[in-house]
């Protein structure tokens, strides 16, 4: 297993978290209130600079009024389909 943070993987991760909080119609401070961390952490969350954990991506799927098992298949159906 690679420890890089730019895994296919990790790439498609941060990609779909800058998706679905813009579907949401959130900007990055918007998100960070909601989340209660800076702006900049969520930039770095979406850069792919940091690592998410489970706890911090249900928070996310909740602030962009999304679910952990919805944005899960999501992950996995788009990482079938490349």
């Amino acid at each position: 297993m690679e420890k890089t943070p730019f895994t296919r993987e990790h790439r498609l991760l941060v990609t779909l978290l800058r998706e679905r909080r813009e579907a949401a119609s959130l900007t990055q401070a918007q998100m960070a209130k909601k989340l209660g961390v800076s702006q900049s952490f969520v930039s770095k969350w979406e850069r792919g600079d940091r690592r998410v954990d489970l706890v911090q991506l249900r928070q996310w799927c909740h602030a962009t009024g999304d679910t952990l098992p919805k944005f899960v298949a999501a992950f996995e159906k788009r990482l079938v389909a490349r």
